[in-house]
């Protein structure tokens, strides 16, 4: 784990960059298990986890973000995080307690992903959540950043609208203020504009927000509500996309445009039924990594995180185009002709195909526990995540993919 430097240091190039929360979770499961405390949670963790799976142990200092450790912060965690090896700049402060929340659940319990990101209030969700703070939370800012993370090539955000706009503007004009005082890194890419995925907060996906919804697609590079959140945004229980309400929906977020040149992507998670991608021209879907098999088994646990995760992967993924990840998707679907054209069509976009592939992947590992995968090393030296590889189950997911591309691919991509 690195400590934060000097505010002109770039020893380290930032690869991706979180602007999630750190929370440790409590979970009252109602008598129906035992009790956990401490658990690893908020955005930031789960984002983390993704985007580090996808870095690997050779990029793992590439991934950034911050850690706000109270006096009570239990020192298992902090161990848990120095295994991972990213670039966590913990800001400690025995003054104030860790933000803490405390989630119950009834007898009719049901996690899910889009769970996670209530965090604006105390509330009572209908799938039988109560979620509250416990300890005052603190929210980050784009001026808590060091100069180093500010240059990120990527940046992971959960946030409204609003505060979305806000921190694209803010992080682009620090970028040009410490280019114009001499003290940007002298790579290419710190005068590239950088990657911004967008979580909208589900607390304001509400017909009221629309208007500001738009305005804040037109700042990133990829937004990703749920189906819930999206259905909620324009006034209904959920998105689906063989109704007519669903296709009017994509549409109009794609005629009122996503990102500066308006060719960013709509990507819409939806837990077992994987994740839809558009853009203008392109529609593709991916199969979630589990499914059932003949006897209905599912190795899944807890959902809880898997958004944050997939989307961590995702926003990574943009920026590994040339590493190990990205050469087995290649050489496995090197034969697909269906492959092909999606990556010609898509052009120097390209980069999505392969990102979404980390994406489900890195969400497969997340929802196999209550809170987040387990990291150790092979007696060869190799990482294990709950005991596999990440590259192993990208070329076992890829090579499934392959298949059904073959069988069925106007299922998986449509090409206009």
């Amino acid at each position: 784990m690195t400590e934060q430097s000097g505010p002109t240091s770039f020893a380290n190039h930032v690869d991706f960059c979180t602007l999630g929360m750190f929370i440790l979770d409590d979970i009252d499961f109602g008598g129906t298990r035992p009790n956990v405390k401490n658990i690893l949670g908020g955005a930031a963790s789960f984002a983390v986890v993704g985007a580090r799976l996808v870095a690997g142990k050779e990029h793992s200092h590439a991934v950034s973000w911050i850690v706000d450790v109270g006096s009570d912060f239990p020192s298992e965690v902090l161990d848990v995080i120095n295994t991972w090896g990213t670039a966590c700049v913990m800001r400690e402060d025995n003054n104030r307690l860790t933000t803490r929340a405390w989630n119950g659940y009834g007898p009719n319990e049901k996690r899910g992903e889009h769970l996670t990101f209530f965090r604006m209030n105390s509330r009572k969700d209908t799938d039988g959540l109560d979620f509250k703070y416990l300890t005052p939370k603190l929210r980050l800012e784009p001026w808590m950043l060091s100069d180093s993370q500010v240059f990120s090539r990527t940046f992971h955000m959960v946030c409204s609208a609003g505060r979305c706009v806000s921190i694209v503007q803010n992080i682009l004009q620090r970028r040009e203020e410490l280019r114009r005082e001499g003290k940007a890194p002298s790579s290419s890419q710190a005068s590239e504009r950088p990657f911004f995925v967008w979580e909208p907060v589900p607390d304001l996906c509400t017909p009221e927000e629309q208007d500001k919804f738009f305005v804040a697609n037109r700042v990133v590079d990829v937004v990703s509500p749920n189906e819930l959140e999206l259905g909620m945004m324009f006034g209904q229980p959920g998105w689906n996309e063989e109704s007519e309400f669903g296709k009017d929906i994509v549409k109009r977020i794609l005629d009122s445009g996503i990102g500066p040149n308006g060719n960013g992507h709509l990507v819409i998670r939806a837990g077992k039924d994987g994740s839809y991608t558009f853009s203008r021209g392109q529609r593709i879907w991916l199969p979630a990594y589990h499914q059932p098999d003949a006897s209905a088994n599912t190795p899944v646990v807890d959902p809880t995180g898997a958004g944050n995760s997939f989307l961590g992967a995702l926003t990574q993924g943009m920026v590994t185009v040339d590493r190990a990840p990205a050469k087995i998707v290649g050489s496995v679907l090197a034969g697909s002709a269906v492959w092909e054209r999606a990556l010609e069509a898509l052009g120097k976009q390209s980069y999505i195909l392969s990102s979404l592939i980390f994406a489900t992947v890195a969400a497969g590992f997340v929802v196999e526990q209550i809170g987040v995968p387990h990291l150790s090393t092979s007696t060869e030296e190799r990482e294990l995540w709950n005991g596999t590889e990440f590259t192993e189950r990208v070329r076992l997911y890829t090579q499934r993919l392959y298949r059904t591309l073959e069988e069925s691919p106007r299922k998986h991509l449509q090409i206009n």
